[in-house]
């Protein structure tokens, strides 16, 4: 006879209930272990996901993603023009909040050459990529815009011509691709007040300079911010070429910072992403020991509510090892059970979650484990209470 299997039988109501908390529990530790790995998915998409061997950026900058980075919008040809450079393309990226379909919405809006340069889009699940110079873009379904919807940004409006699926930024943001020029008119675009007032407050300046009204108009587009930078130079190398070589040359004759791919996404990992990838290991280590606690608890209260049924078998002559076993195979039942109810919740908050899940099958398989030698470990304070209960209970002793 199962003892363990015959209690639970005797007891189901109230064990499904402690399957079905603890199951909630350790779905909270499954889905935190994806929003971890997401986390990290959503920090590097971009960086793996654009087709190119240099990223070239301003001097003494870790951009274009964990801080600005300004170069002249023709730097690229500088670039182009290095031996062992097959193609150098201008790249834009900023954060963007704008009004869409009814509310705001925060998105990264990416700037390249739609005629043939690099960092454009590359996951387009439906229509087309960019092939207008102007107002045409490609957005995340994330976005919440339809293929052929009319977007505006500014005082233009663009059409949306493909929709791509996964396109992120660090913060999980949908992307929206624009052509170059476009980027950067969306990026500089002002108020007309606002330009209004501060081409009087410049002119002002210049003639309180000594400058006459003509010289003063003649002198005012050089005090004006420049609006055609660009971010970043993406560089695709020749074949056969050095990196290190064709990396130094840049820097040293250029002066600006190159990174290679693995160094931009190193740099996005200790940068940008360290420090909520710290706080969400700590936050999955806690609620990971705090299930085990909980299990164990659980366990143990099962195990005094029969303590006397314990102290019976006792008086008949059970072997200790059929005590350990009642304890042991309720434990591992409600470890298993609770587990396998986790991952269908998993399953189930998976697609409705706002933020990317990713999860590694290694680690859930060693959520599992941890959970499961936790689990026999902390039954051990069941069964040391157990086996020190005097079989004179039985009797009401």
């Amino acid at each position: 006879m199962d003892l363990a299997f015959k209690d639970i039988r005797r007891h189901l109501g109230k064990f499904v209930a402690t399957i079905a908390g603890v199951a909630m529990l350790l779905a909270i530790v499954l889905v935190m272990n994806g929003i971890y790995q997401g986390n990290i998915a959503d920090g590097v998409w971009l960086i793996e996901n654009t087709a190119t061997d240099l990223w070239v950026v301003e001097r003494g900058r870790g951009g274009p993603f964990n801080e600005p980075s300004r170069l002249p919008a023709d730097a690229y040809k500088s670039v182009a023009a290095t031996p062992g450079v097959a193609q150098a393309s201008p790249y834009v990226i900023y954060t963007a909040q704008r009004a869409i379909g009814g509310s705001d919405k925060q998105f990264t809006i990416v700037g390249y050459d739609v005629f043939g340069g690099l960092g454009g889009p590359g996951r387009i699940v439906r229509g087309r990529a960019i092939e207008a110079p102007h107002y045409e873009m490609v957005a995340d379904a994330k976005l919440g815009v339809a293929l052929g919807e009319r977007v505006p940004l500014g005082e233009r409006v663009y059409t949306v011509v493909g929709l791509t699926r996964g396109a992120v930024d660090s913060a999980g943001n949908p992307l929206v691709y624009l052509s170059l020029p476009d980027a950067q008119e969306v990026q500089y675009e002002q108020d007309k007040r606002a330009l209004v007032a501060a081409r009087a407050a410049n002119l002002q300046r210049l003639e309180r300079a000594g400058y006459t009204p003509e010289q003063a108009a003649k002198l005012l587009p050089l005090l004006a911010a420049p609006t055609n930078t660009i971010n970043a130079v993406l560089v695709r190398l020749a074949p056969g070429a050095d990196t290190e070589a064709v990396r130094s040359q840049i820097a040293d004759w250029l002066y600006f910072n190159v990174y290679t791919a693995d160094e931009e996404r190193a740099l996005m990992l200790e940068g940008r992403l360290r420090r909520m990838s710290a706080v969400l290991a700590l936050f999955r280590a806690l609620l990971v020991i705090v299930s085990i606690v909980i299990i164990a608890l659980i366990v143990y209260v099962l195990t005094i509510e029969k303590i006397k049924s314990i102290a019976t078998l006792k008086l008949i002559g059970a072997p200790n090892f059929v005590i350990v076993r009642l304890i042991l195979e309720q434990s591992l039942a409600l470890t298993f059970a609770s587990f396998a109810l986790a991952y269908a919740l998993r399953e189930l908050i998976a697609p409705r979650f706002p933020r990317t899940l990713a999860f590694l099958p290694e680690e859930t398989a060693a959520t599992f484990l941890v959970m499961l030698v936790g689990g026999v470990v902390a039954s051990f304070m069941a069964i040391w209470h157990a086996l020190r209960t005097p079989p004179q209970l039985a009797l009401g002793g």
